[in-house]
């Protein structure tokens, strides 16, 4: 049993974040926090990858992915523009 525990990383849109704490209320393993208005993933090494912060966020000012996995063909940050609201890339 040498199964390696699987890691993720947040990407954070502070732009987009109005810090209504949804993310941080639904966050099974208490990840997220709120520092100065806008989420915070203060103990990333605890996320199992659920995606229930992504999900629940009403601004999309969150993403959460598995560390070492290739971006989405054409989502990674040189290739989004964001001058537009996240809602517009969504589709």
């Amino acid at each position: 049993m040498d199964e390696k525990k699987k890691e993720y990383f947040h990407i954070i849109r502070e732009r987009y974040c109005k810090g209504c704490n949804i993310c941080v209320a639904f966050c099974p393993k208490q990840v997220l926090v709120l520092k100065n208005g806008k989420v915070f993933p203060e103990r990333p090494q605890l996320c199992i990858g659920c995606r229930a912060c992504e999900l629940r966020c009403p601004d999309f000012a969150i993403e959460v992915h598995l560390k070492g996995e290739q971006p989405e063909e054409g989502r990674d940050s040189d290739s989004v523009d964001y001058t537009l609201p996240p809602e517009a890339m969504h589709g």
